[in-house]
């Protein structure tokens, strides 16, 4: 049989669709991508973020798209399962815990400072004691010229101007590291104001922030104003910190080196969840950061993905750590919550 060169044309076009078109499937697969949603705690957003960039240089398959709500948001997402992950500053407690039908597990993934922010005219440095910390938060100190302020500050040009007190208007983990700190040194907090990602502020001239960002925007543009932002929120906007006193009496600025003394004996029990109250040495302020995850997911490629990104936060993501101002977890406490990880999640 003889065929024209237009047949044979349209021979060779139509092998080829059909091969596109049984192929199409096998290559569309291959090259899927997972997109890992989470939400939750701002205290680690500088991190997760970059991690996020990370991971997709070394898993192109894997996109991270993490949305900085409050810990107290993310709790609220990650078990109503709207989220692959949520993250937190302040560990789930049991009973929350006992809400996820598909399972928790708690992966710590950095530990860091918050820093007491603020903004008074003419003074750059500024002590605070164990004893007027609180009580500014409680609305015992009103004014900056209070006696018991100039009493840690001699020398110091305290002005006559009312304590403006800024905190943050969503369940936050980093109010959580806070107000558990004060609590802790401080009865009369602990029985006025509590320990809480949503405290009720029964403070005088309080202002309210949404997420880390919010307070240090408030901070930095009203004077009298005294907030608490992690440390790293309080380095990228300039914000001036004050040296707060810890256990041993001293008086000590925020600092990665201060963060690490002061969780370097912190003790992880089997379900890594923590509470860092007052630790004995370095500066006092000073908590935890978890992911969130399930132990069980809709599908075997989701769980792969997540499985992935977790190794990858507890080995190669440790490393960028300290480059933005958050300590690593102790080698020793990642291998056991990697151990847990890949034999738990499904």
């Amino acid at each position: 049989m003889i065929f024209s060169t237009a047949v044979l044309n349209r021979l060779a076009t139509s092998s080829v669709v059909a091969a596109a078109v049984a192929l199409g499937p096998i290559v569309t697969a291959t090259a899927q991508t997972q997109s890992l949603n989470g939400a939750g705690a701002t205290f680690p957003q500088p991190l997760y973020q970059r991690y996020a960039q990370e991971v997709k240089k070394k898993y192109p398959d894997i996109s991270i798209n993490y949305q900085g709500i409050g810990s107290g948001g993310g709790i609220r997402q990650f078990t109503a399962g709207t989220v692959d992950f949520g993250a937190s500053d302040a560990a789930m407690k049991d009973d929350e815990i006992a809400k996820v039908k598909n399972g928790v597990i708690l992966v710590p993934t950095a530990g860091g400072a918050v820093s007491v922010v603020y903004n008074v005219p003419g003074v750059n440095d500024i002590k605070l004691s164990r004893k007027v910390l609180p009580a500014i938060f409680s609305g015992q100190i009103t004014k900056w010229n209070d006696d018991q302020i100039k009493a840690d500050n001699p020398g110091v040009n305290l002005p006559d101007l009312p304590i403006k007190a800024v905190v943050r208007a969503d369940g936050s983990g980093t109010t959580f590291i806070f107000t558990n700190h004060l609590s802790t040194i401080s009865p009369y907090f602990k029985g006025r104001i509590g320990n809480s990602t949503t405290p009720s502020w029964t403070i005088p001239n309080v202002l309210k922030g949404k997420g880390n960002p919010g307070v240090a925007n408030l901070v930095s543009r009203t004077p009298g104003s005294i907030g608490y932002v992690e440390y790293q929120y309080a380095l990228t906007n300039k914000l001036t910190s004050a040296q707060v006193q810890n256990k041993k009496g001293e008086f000590v600025a925020p600092s990665l080196e201060g963060a690490n003394q002061a969780l370097s004996t912190v003790s992880f029990p089997e379900n890594f969840r923590v509470f860092v109250g007052d630790p004995d040495q370095g500066y006092p302020i000073v908590g935890m950061t978890w992911l969130l995850i399930y132990k069980s997911y809709p599908n075997a490629a989701k769980g792969e993905a997540v499985k992935k990104f977790v190794n990858w936060a507890l080995t190669d993501g440790q490393q960028l750590n300290d480059s933005l101002n958050y300590t690593r977890v102790p080698s020793s406490v990642a291998t056991q919550v990697l151990q847990t990880v890949n034999n738990s999640v499904k």
